[in-house]
C-alpha cells in the first residue's frame, strides 16, 4: 500500500521507463508507487523491483506498463490491473490516464484536462487562479477527479461539489492525487445532475462558482442560457463565476467563447472577462 494515500500501489509508463533505464545498476533507486504523488526507495534485483510493503514487480511487468502510455495499473498480488470503470449511469468508460505529474481521466477516449504544454494539476491551478480570491462558500459544478474541489477548498471556508456520474467518484478513489476529496471535511459531495440539483440550492449562497463542464458534445445543457441563469441565482452579489470553455485560439474554441459570453450576459451577469491562460472566462455578479 502507498504510505502517502492508502490506495493500492499504482504504476504508469513514467515510473516503469525510469526503472527500466536503471536496470543493471542493482541497488537502491528513488521511485514512486503512487503516480508521482510521493517518492520512496526501491531495490533493483535480477528479477525486478522491490518496494517496502509491495510485492516484487518483475521486469516483464514493467515492460508491459512502459508500453501503455494511456493507462495506469494497480499492482495486485499476482497480476496487474488497469484502472478503468464503466459507468452504468452514462455508459461512458472512464480510464485513469497518466502524465508525468498528476493523472487525468479519459472519458470514452477524451482527456478531461489540458495535457499539452501543461499537466492536469497545473491546468486546475490556472482555473482556480482565474477565480481568485477564493473565499466563503464555493461551488464546483463537476467533480471529476476532484482537483478543482481540492485546490479551491484549501482557500474556501467550505465547498460543495456536484458529480453526475458515480463512476467518476469511484475512479477518483483509486487516484492518489484525489484523496483529499474524501479526507477534507470542508468538502461536501453531491451526486446528481447539476442541471437538476442547482434549482434546489438556495439563492445567493455561493461566493465563487467554478464551472468546468465536460465538452459540449457530452453535456450541452451545462452551456445553456437556463443553466447560466441558475448559476447567477445561486451566486452572491459581487460573486465570481469561472467558466472553462476550451482553447480560445482554435476555431471551435473561439466560437464557443463568443457564444458563452453572450449567454452569460443575457443571463444577467454584468461583466464577463476572458481568461485565455485558463481557457475560460470569468463572469461577475454585482
Amino acid at each position: 500500500m502507498s504510505k502517502s494515500t492508502g490506495v493500492s500501489p499504482l504504476f504508469s509508463y513514467v515510473q516503469a521507463k525510469k526503472l527500466l533505464q536503471a536496470r543493471g545498476s542493482f541497488g537502491q533507486v528513488r521511485s514512486s508507487i503512487d503516480l508521482e504523488f510521493s517518492h520512496c526507495q526501491a531495490t533493483l534485483t535480477e528479477q525486478g523491483v522491490q518496494f517496502d510493503d509491495v510485492r516484487l514487480i518483475t521486469w516483464d511487468e514493467l515492460k508491459k506498463i512502459a508500453k501503455s502510455e494511456r493507462k495506469c495499473f494497480a499492482i495486485e498480488p499476482d497480476s496487474l490491473r488497469e484502472i478503468r470503470v464503466f459507468s452504468e449511469t452514462t455508459s461512458w468508460v472512464r480510464t485513469l490516464c497518466p502524465t508525468e505529474f498528476a493523472p487525468t481521466t479519459l472519458v470514452s477516449g477524451f482527456p478531461m484536462h489540458r495535457i499539452k504544454g501543461t499537466n492536469p494539476w497545473a491546468d486546475t491551478e490556472a482555473k482556480v487562479q482565474a477565480a481568485n480570491p477564493i473565499r466563503g462558500h464555493v461551488l464546483d459544478t463537476a467533480t471529476g477527479l476532484g482537483y478543482t474541489a481540492i485546490q479551491a477548498a484549501r482557500k474556501a471556508d467550505k465547498l460543495t461539489t456536484i458529480e453526475l456520474d458515480p463512476a467518476a467518484i469511484e475512479l477518483a478513489r483509486h487516484n492518489p492525487w484525489s484523496q483529499e476529496l474524501f479526507s477534507n471535511p470542508k468538502i461536501n459531495q453531491l451526486i446528481g445532475d447539476s442541471v437538476e440539483l442547482l434549482p434546489t440550492l438556495p439563492s445567493d449562497e455561493f461566493t465563487v462558482i467554478l464551472h468546468d463542464p465536460p465538452t459540449k458534445q457530452f453535456a450541452g445543457e451545462l452551456y445553456s442560457l437556463n443553466f447560466y441563469r441558475e448559476l447567477r441565482r445561486v451566486l452572491k452579489r459581487q460573486g465570481r463565476l469561472f467558466h472553462y470553455i476550451g482553447d480560445p485560439t482554435s476555431a471551435l474554441g473561439s466560437t464557443m467563447t463568443e457564444g458563452v459570453m453572450r449567454r452569460l450576459k443575457e443571463a444577467g451577469f454584468q461583466r464577463v472577462d476572458r481568461h485565455p491562460e485558463a481557457f475560460g472566462v470569468t463572469a461577475y455578479q454585482r
